[in-house]
C-alpha cells in the first residue's frame, strides 16, 4: 500500500503566518490598551503663597510632569498652615526653606552654617515628622539689608562691617518691627556693634524700594531674593561678612513614604534644586513682580532651559 503524505501548500503556509501575526497585533493593542488605561501615579504639589514659592512649586511640577506623574497642583497655601498640610497628608512635596525648617518649625536654636543648618532639619524632619528634604539649591532667601548704590559707592560700603562703620551718615528706612524683632536689628548690634543712624523712620514694607529711588532714605532691611534687586544700578545688597543670619536655602520637602512607593521623584526634584541659585532666583521673581508676568510663564520658559 502506498501511503501519500500530506505536504502544505504556500497559500497554507501564507495563512498560517497572516493568522499568528494578527494574533500578536491583537494581543499588543490589548496591551497598549490596558497601559493607557492605568492612572499615572498623581504628586500634589503644593507652595506658599508668594511669588518665589508659586515659581519654584511650578517648576517642581514641570519637573515631575515630565517624567511621567499627574501632578495636582495645590498651591499659595498660608505660610503658617504648609507644614500641617504635608503631615496632615494633604500634599506630598512643596519648597521649604531650611531656616525656616530649623528656627520655625522646630524650634531649635539658630545656626549660620549652611551645611550645619540642612543637615539638622534633613534629619530632624526624618525623625519627627517622616518627611524627607531633598538636595538644597544655593538660592537663599535670607534677611538681608538693601543700601542706595550711590550711597555705597559714595562711602565705600560693601559689607555690614563698613555699614556699621558710616551709620551715622546712613538713613535708615525702618519697617518698625525689625528694629525690635530677635534676629533684626538687635541680632546687628550683639553681632557688629552699635549703628547710631544719622536718622530713622518707619515706613511699609512695600514703599522701600520706591523711598530709595527716590532719595529719601539710604538702607533699608530687605530678602535677599527680592526682584527688585536685579536694579543694581539703583540698590546693592550688603554683604553679611560676619556671619550673623541663619541661611534660608530652598530645598524640597517630601512625604517619605511617597518618595519610597516613587523614588523617581527625588532626581527629578533634585535637578530642579540644581538650577537655582540666588542670581536665577532674584531674575524670575523681578519677571513676576517687577515686569508683572505670569508665573506659570516664567516658571515654564526657564524650566525649558534646564538641562
Amino acid at each position: 500500500m502506498i501511503t501519500t503524505r500530506f505536504s502544505p501548500t504556500p497559500v497554507r503556509i501564507r495563512a498560517t503566518i497572516v493568522a499568528l501575526v494578527l494574533v500578536f497585533v491583537a494581543a499588543l493593542v490589548a496591551a497598549t490598551a490596558a497601559l493607557a488605561g492605568e492612572k499615572r501615579p498623581t504628586v500634589r504639589v503644593g507652595s506658599k503663597d508668594f511669588t518665589e514659592s508659586l515659581i519654584v512649586g511650578e517648576l517642581y511640577a514641570l519637573a515631575l510632569e515630565r517624567e511621567g506623574f499627574d501632578v495636582k497642583r495645590v498651591f499659595a497655601i498660608a505660610n503658617a498652615i504648609v507644614h500641617t498640610a504635608i503631615t496632615n497628608n494633604e500634599i506630598d512635596v512643596y519648597p521649604e526653606y531650611t531656616g525656616t525648617g530649623l528656627l520655625t518649625i522646630l524650634r531649635m536654636d539658630l545656626q549660620t552654617d549652611p551645611d550645619a543648618v540642612y543637615n539638622t532639619v534633613r534629619d530632624e524632619y526624618a525623625k519627627r515628622f517622616n518627611l524627607t528634604w531633598l538636595d538644597r539649591s544655593q538660592a537663599n532667601d535670607g534677611q538681608g539689608l538693601v543700601i542706595r548704590t550711590e550711597t555705597a559707592n559714595r562711602l565705600g560700603i560693601k559689607n555690614i562691617s563698613d555699614l556699621q562703620r558710616h551709620a551715622g551718615e546712613i538713613r535708615f528706612a525702618s519697617q518698625g518691627e525689625f528694629d525690635h524683632r530677635d534676629d533684626g536689628l538687635p541680632r546687628m548690634i550683639q553681632v557688629y556693634g552699635p549703628f547710631k543712624w544719622k536718622s530713622s523712620r518707619v515706613y511699609d514694607n512695600g514703599l522701600k524700594y520706591q523711598i530709595l529711588k527716590n532719595n529719601q532714605a539710604d538702607l533699608a532691611p530687605a530678602y535677599t531674593t527680592e526682584g527688585q534687586l536685579v536694579d543694581t544700578a539703583s540698590f546693592t545688597l550688603l554683604e553679611d561678612d560676619k556671619q550673623m543670619w541663619p541661611p534660608y536655602h530652598l530645598a524640597p520637602v517630601v512625604r517619605t513614604e511617597v518618595l519610597d512607593a516613587h523614588p523617581a521623584i527625588a532626581p527629578a526634584l533634585n535637578r530642579v534644586s540644581a538650577a537655582l541659585d540666588t542670581e536665577t532666583i532674584t531674575r524670575l521673581n523681578a519677571a513676576v513682580d517687577v515686569d508683572k508676568r505670569e508665573y506659570e510663564d516664567v516658571a515654564r520658559e526657564f524650566f525649558a532651559t534646564m538641562k
